[in-house]
Order: structure tokens, then C-alpha cells, then sequence
């Protein structure tokens, strides 16, 4: 168990506490909080939903809220986005003792990751002064890395940057176990391939800091390789889709459910991991949460060459490589040559 897991284990222990989330209940960190909680915690309330759509969920989360009587609390725990929870319900959480996941910081989302708004501008410096002061109204607060974590310490000016702390995310055990169950049920992964084909596999939810232009660009440079198969799972936008590279050896998938999903990923010769994006600052301060399932799953992966993946992950592990973010040519030599190293001790 790492320090951070050991520190919420001595805070939560046989305390009753309340958890809010406003993203659905089975995101992977959500998962990973929640089952830290309920191995510790005397008692476990959840204020959150399964709904898919945003503005439902947060809507039912606001709901519950206005009626709940936190007295019956000693903490109070707001997972993903404490921004759009704490300010907004600040006199009825304020005398609790709060810890809140800081994952995102709302200000460099949309500002420098989305690009929605200027830095300077009235909606820029709003969101700025909400990070700021939801990381003023915590008790103890969790990051995704430590590259995020030095970044909100610096970018936020916070006093007090031992109250900040780092917690990794991990795979759903879970859902992975359910999928080995399915696996026996349901036979071979659903796609038309060949022993002799090397499989490439991507998911994400196309986000632009994952640098998913990277990967079709090096896919376009390999793809009259027939050898090759490449699969990318996620739902690509039109500007993007009208570009991508076509050919009979490249299969694009808007959604699947989480056992196909995990079928295609055990089915896959190497993963690509990312980020790749060279162009967002927050690519290099955050670990893909795929990464994790890949690790897991113990595929082969191909992650950005940043300070937030070497914080886990290291170039001598035999699955784990790395290649310069924003370099599509590099990694298409990386991904041709990782299949001819495999080809050759075939």
C-alpha cells in the first residue's frame, strides 16, 4: 500500500463518511475511491449517478444534496470535479472535514487543453479563481501524478503543498475478472483477422491532448503494410474522420461496451498508450488511464516520453516503450520496429 493510500486509510478509519461525485459512479477513479472507502470507512453514503449524460448527473447530484443532512457525516469526500460541488455547497460542507480529488483543474482544461476561452479572460480568470479557491476549501487533496500535483502547488500559489498528495490511478480488477468470465462465455474476440496479422489497438474518448492525429498519421504512413492491423476505438470527430487513412487493414469503432472492449484489448499484439500530443502542456502531467489496463492486462504498450509516465513506468520493463510526443514518424518506426522484433521470434 502506498503512503497516500496509508494516509486516507488513518483519516477514514471507522469514520462515517459521505461521497459525491459528479461523474458517473463507474469511472475507473470512482471505482478506486470507492473501494478505498469501504474498506476503512465505519459507514459509506454515495451521492452520485450511472447516468451517461453530464448535465443529468449533475442535476441528480444537486438534488440530493439540497436535502441531505450532513450532520450525520464526519467527512466528506468529492471525487471528479470538487469545482462543481464545493463552492456551490460550500456553507453545508465547510465544517466537515473535506478531501476532495483535484483530477482536473477546470482553468488549464478549458483554457489551454480545450483552448474554449483565453487565459485572460473574464471566464478564464473565473475558472481560475474556482480552482483556486476549491483548493483552498479542502483538507487533504489527491492528484492524479506528481507533475500534476507540482504544477497545481505552482500554478495556484498553495500555502500548504503538503496537503496536496499523489494517488495513482489502478485498473478495475473487477471488471477485468468479469471479462475472463465472458471470454469463456463468448468465445474469440468479434473481428476478421489473420495469425499472420500483428494487431494495433487504440481507444480513447478523442480527446485533444491524447494527440490522436499522431496516431493516424503514423498509421498512414504503415498502412499499405498488410501485416499490420489496426484497430482505433473511439468516437472520432467529422474533421477528423474525413482525413483518416482508409484501407482494408484498418478498422475504426465508435463505441464499445467494457467486456467488448476488454476483448479486443487481450486480443491486440501492442497497445498505444499515448499521450501524444506535443502541442498541451497537460499531456505531460497526466498518466493515460488506459495505461493502466494495458499494465493489468500485461500488453505490450507504447506511452509518451513525459515526466508523468516515467513516474510509473520505466524503458526496462520487456512491455513498456517510449517515443518523443508530437512525433508521428517516430512512432510509426517504433511500432514497425516492435513488430519486426516480435516477427523474428515468432
Amino acid at each position: 500500500m502506498n503512503q497516500t493510500k496509508e494516509t486516507l486509510k488513518s483519516i477514514i478509519s471507522n469514520k462515517n463518511v459521505l461521497f459525491i461525485t459528479t461523474k458517473n459512479l463507474d469511472y475507473i477513479r470512482n471505482v478506486q475511491e470507492l473501494s478505498i472507502i469501504k474498506s476503512y470507512a465505519k459507514s459509506v453514503t454515495t451521492i452520485g449517478s450511472y447516468k451517461m449524460n453530464y448535465l443529468c448527473r449533475l442535476i441528480y447530484v444537486f438534488f440530493k444534496l439540497l436535502f441531505i443532512n450532513t450532520k450525520n457525516f464526519d467527512i466528506i469526500f468529492v471525487g471528479f470535479a470538487p469545482q462543481l460541488v464545493i463552492p456551490i455547497f460550500h456553507r453545508k460542507l465547510r465544517k466537515k472535514y473535506i478531501i476532495e480529488d483535484f483530477f482536473i483543474s477546470l482553468y488549464d482544461t478549458c483554457c489551454f487543453d480545450r483552448k474554449y476561452f483565453e487565459p485572460t479572460s473574464r471566464t478564464g480568470n473565473f475558472l481560475y479563481d474556482l480552482d483556486k479557491k476549491t483548493i483552498a476549501s479542502a483538507d487533504f487533496i489527491i492528484s492524479d501524478t506528481n507533475a500534476h500535483k507540482d504544477y497545481f502547488v505552482t500554478e495556484f500559489h498553495v500555502n500548504d503543498s503538503e496537503k496536496i498528495h499523489t494517488l495513482y490511478l489502478e485498473a478495475d480488477f473487477s471488471l477485468i475478472e468479469s471479462t475472463n468470465d465472458a471470454l469463456i462465455k463468448k468465445g474469440p474476440v468479434p473481428y476478421e483477422s489473420t495469425d499472420s496479422q500483428y494487431h494495433v489497438l487504440y481507444f480513447g474518448s478523442i480527446l485533444p491532448l491524447q494527440g490522436v492525429n499522431i496516431i493516424l498519421n503514423a498509421i498512414n504512413i504503415l498502412k499499405y503494410d498488410k501485416n499490420i492491423r489496426f484497430t482505433i476505438i473511439g468516437p472520432l470527430p467529422k474533421s477528423i474522420r474525413l482525413s483518416a487513412p482508409r484501407r482494408d487493414n484498418i478498422t475504426y469503432i465508435n463505441w464499445l461496451s467494457n467486456d467488448e472492449l476488454y476483448e479486443y484489448i487481450r486480443s491486440a499484439d501492442l497497445c498505444l498508450a499515448g499521450h501524444f500530443s506535443s502541442d498541451i502542456a497537460k499531456a505531460s502531467r497526466t498518466i493515460p488511464g488506459k495505461a493502466y489496463i494495458y499494465q493489468a492486462l500485461n500488453k505490450p504498450m507504447i506511452l509518451g516520453d513525459n515526466s508523468a509516465n516515467h513516474e510509473i513506468f520505466t524503458s526496462t520493463e520487456p512491455n513498456i516503450f517510449f517515443v518523443p510526443m508530437g512525433n508521428h514518424i517516430e512512432l510509426a518506426k517504433l511500432i514497425h520496429s516492435i513488430y519486426l522484433k516480435e516477427k523474428s521470434q515468432s
